[in-house]
């Protein structure tokens, strides 16, 4: 079998790290995989998926990915594939149709990765929202919230759910070979690890540190237009010496390990990776209490009420303030994050596309 995954970027995400990290299993279960991205910049996580990808990475253009005419560029490549697999928003577009435009025989599935989008908010966009997802054969989604959310927006009942996941065994191994200095080894370290972009709500955890004992620090993993915004809230709140700003980072497992805590603020959310990335590390996690989300942590985790500094902070200092509180949080995240195991998210893919060739 022949599968194209096409994705509109592979900047940092989890629906972009997910792609990465699930391709040598596709690759091991003997399906030829090739990955399509419209646009070409070579990211960090760009270069990783190229070292272990066996088939063709394909980049399209170094210019805008909502250029339409990037439809044309697609459609030659579709006539090689069993199945085609797309990714996140213009790739939906553009990919269903070149799929339409070129009659290919080739199954269309997608995977929807968020409970929330622009799209929504105009009428014209509902109604091609529902002419493009009436081309696609199988729609998945990667949690209930977004199987929720997905239905009501386009009046379908046959959305698929399917649940993220991680490679427990990266996250579940121990490293001796931490040195980080960010700060002192007496310190609570918080850890968020997220792009800086609409749906993410760096600011509200920023703000939590001012109610919170100046021990408490925390280090912000990830990039994008809402980066020099939030280092400007954390040098005007002056938290310079608690907050500090990595940037993309390739060894997340290792940024974990050191923290205590991780936390996911978010205003809305799909899945997270990252929460279920530190629950399998052992760590405790809290996330705001969003569609999506909320599945994955409510009865294992800590959940915040959206945009509430003060209920994040409570939540913080509950972990902060109670040893005992602190490891039993910690165990049953531990023990939830092995409910998503990417082997057997692949897996459920893998029947998908055998059902559908």
């Amino acid at each position: 079998m022949k599968v194209l995954k096409i994705i509109s970027s592979l900047n940092m995400g989890g629906a972009e790290k997910l792609l990465i990290d699930s391709v040598p299993l596709y690759q091991n279960a003997n399906i030829k995989v090739d990955v399509l991205v419209l646009s070409n910049y070579k990211t960090q996580f760009w270069k990783k998926l190229k070292m272990q990808l066996k088939g063709d990475l394909i980049g399209l253009t170094s210019k805008s990915t909502y250029n339409p005419f990037l439809v044309f560029r697609i459609i030659p490549y579709l006539k090689n594939y069993d199945v085609v697999h797309i990714h996140l928003f213009p790739a939906l577009y553009w990919g269903v149709l070149a799929k339409w435009l070129s009659f290919c025989k080739a199954k269309i599935i997608y995977t929807e990765h968020s409970t929330e989008n622009r799209r929504k908010k105009y009428l014209i966009f509902k109604v091609f929202d529902r002419f493009i997802y009436g081309k696609i054969d199988t729609i998945v989604a990667i949690s209930k919230g977004v199987q929720h959310n997905l239905k009501l927006h386009l009046n379908f009942e046959n959305v698929l759910m399917i649940h993220n996941g991680i490679d427990l065994n990266e996250f579940s191994i121990t490293s001796n070979d931490i040195n980080f200095t960010f700060f002192d080894s007496k310190d609570f370290v918080i850890i968020q690890i997220s792009s800086f972009k609409e749906a993410k709500d760096q600011a509200t955890l920023i703000r939590s540190l001012l109610l919170l004992p100046k021990n408490v620090k925390l280090l912000l993993v990830g990039e994008g237009k809402l980066l020099e915004k939030n280092k400007l809230l954390a040098h005007k709140l002056k938290l310079e010496d608690r907050v500090k700003f990595l940037g993309n980072r390739n060894d997340v497992s290792n940024l974990i390990e050191y923290s205590d805590v991780v936390v996911l603020s978010s205003f809305y959310e799909g899945f997270g990776l990252s929460v279920v990335e530190g629950m399998a590390k052992g760590k405790p996690v809290i996330a705001s209490n969003v569609l999506g989300i909320n599945e994955i942590v409510e009865n294992y985790g800590l959940l915040f009420n959206t945009n509430d500094e003060i209920d994040l902070a409570k939540e913080i200092y509950s972990l902060l303030n109670d040893n005992s509180f602190y490891h039993h949080i910690s165990k049953l995240c531990l023990k939830r994050s092995k409910d998503f195991d990417i082997k057997s998210m692949v897996k459920k893919y893998i029947f998908l596309y055998n059902s559908k060739y």
